[in-house]
């Protein structure tokens, strides 16, 4: 089937909260706003998905539903995972969780305690650190990412073994691949963390939730695929970024071994799926993959498209192409503007809504905005073209 993505689809009067959510939060504007700062897709998802949902709708009862009641939906994650990633765990691996921040808020409680220090290499995903300091009340310890010339980011070791080898830390997480800054990580830099973790007995989380968007020919490696302790790892993975169904609630933890996994469990407890996260899953994981070849494909052309436009227009932007994800982390810092005036630029003259990358990354985030570009062609085109036109009077 030959999917459609150039469509625009208004997605107002669905309760959605990255369009519906305008209306509320912003004064009305002469023209309409774009919204580029959230994770989810403007695509409609794969048929088989939705063919699977409304089976269910049209069942007529939506009582309390487990997904263990369900042999397949933890037999579909098994193998997808294996067919697409060559990593093999047992279905009692499989821990259902409402969404990936819960496992993560989870986790840290369990093998940690209140004050204890969280490694995060940022910028990171800004909900990881509200998680971790509001929710679970325990201290981000940063260990920056290094960036060269190029704005390619990478790990940097020796402050990870520093700071794992702080008994005050107790658990690293780490974005495979990475949100915001697109890195994939490779073979060699995966074993590296993990032995780093293992060496001084720190858990490690592995938030793998984008694992399926990345660039053609890129792969991504599951981190506990390439280690045989696994002990100490958690991986966090969902359906929700690569089909498009966040707003079903569907992640899984994935806890090979089965000391941890029950000590997680006894404090996750069960939590309960609706019968459409549960359709949903196995849908997409046992025929969505041909809907998600197509995404990534357009996907791509997205990214190099804005990059194109980027280097035409605004050359003194620097972004550096991600390998995985479909978010784009810009760098505006060259223009000399402070970082107060390139928001405004962008969301209030432009009407571009992106995400400032103090969110990501307090300390050095400022004249960085973090763009989200899974949408038609022709409204990515605008938004790209409202930012330009912004910084117009520029002569840089």
């Amino acid at each position: 089937m030959k999917y459609d993505f150039d469509r625009v689809v208004d997605r107002y009067g669905t309760y959605s909260a990255k369009w519906d959510s305008i209306r509320l939060l912003m004064p009305p504007a002469q023209k309409p706003i774009i919204p580029l700062m959230v994770a989810d897709m403007d695509f409609r998802t794969a048929q088989p998905i939705l063919d699977a949902m409304h089976r269910v709708a049209d069942f007529g009862m939506y009582g309390y539903t487990a997904a263990w009641a369900e042999p397949e939906y933890a037999a579909s994650v098994v193998r997808w995972f294996k067919e697409r990633f060559a990593w093999e765990f047992s279905p009692e691996a499989v821990v259902y969780s409402n969404g990936t921040i819960e496992a993560l808020n989870c986790a840290v409680r369990t093998f940690s305690n209140v004050g204890d220090g969280v490694i995060l290499c940022r910028p990171v995903y800004g909900h990881f650190t509200q998680a971790i300091e509001n929710e679970c009340h325990r201290r981000v310890v940063d260990c920056h990412l290094l960036c060269d010339e190029e704005g390619r980011y990478s790990v940097d070791f020796d402050q990870l073994e520093a700071l794992c080898a702080d008994p005050a830390n107790r658990i690293f997480v780490l974005c495979s691949p990475h949100n915001p800054v697109g890195r994939v990580w490779e073979k060699e830099e995966l074993r590296r963390m993990a032995a780093i973790c293992k060496a001084h007995d720190v858990l490690l989380i592995s938030d793998e939730v984008h694992c399926d968007i990345r660039r053609k020919g890129v792969a991504h490696y599951p981190i506990a695929s390439l280690v045989r302790d696994q002990t100490n790892i958690i991986t966090l993975t969902a359906v929700n970024k690569s089909f498009n169904l966040a707003g079903l609630q569907c992640s899984n933890a994935i806890i090979p071994d089965p000391f941890l996994r029950a000590r997680f469990k006894r404090e996750f407890g069960d939590r309960m799926p609706t019968p459409f996260a549960v359709a949903a899953l196995i849908a997409a994981y046992g025929q969505g993959g041909e809907w998600l070849e197509q995404v990534n494909d357009y996907i791509d052309g997205n990214i190099d498209f804005a990059l194109d436009f980027l280097k035409q227009n605004l050359p003194w932007v620097k972004a550096c192409r991600p390998q995985g994800t479909y978010i784009l982390w810009l760098d505006f810092s060259a223009c000399g503007l402070p970082d107060a005036e390139i928001h405004a630029r962008i969301y209030d003259r432009a009407l571009v809504l992106a995400q400032d990358g103090v969110v990501h990354d307090p300390g050095q985030g400022q004249c960085f905005q973090r763009l989200c570009v899974p949408c038609a062609r022709s409204v990515l085109a605008e938004a790209l073209g409202r930012i330009a036109a912004a910084f117009a009077d520029l002569k840089l």
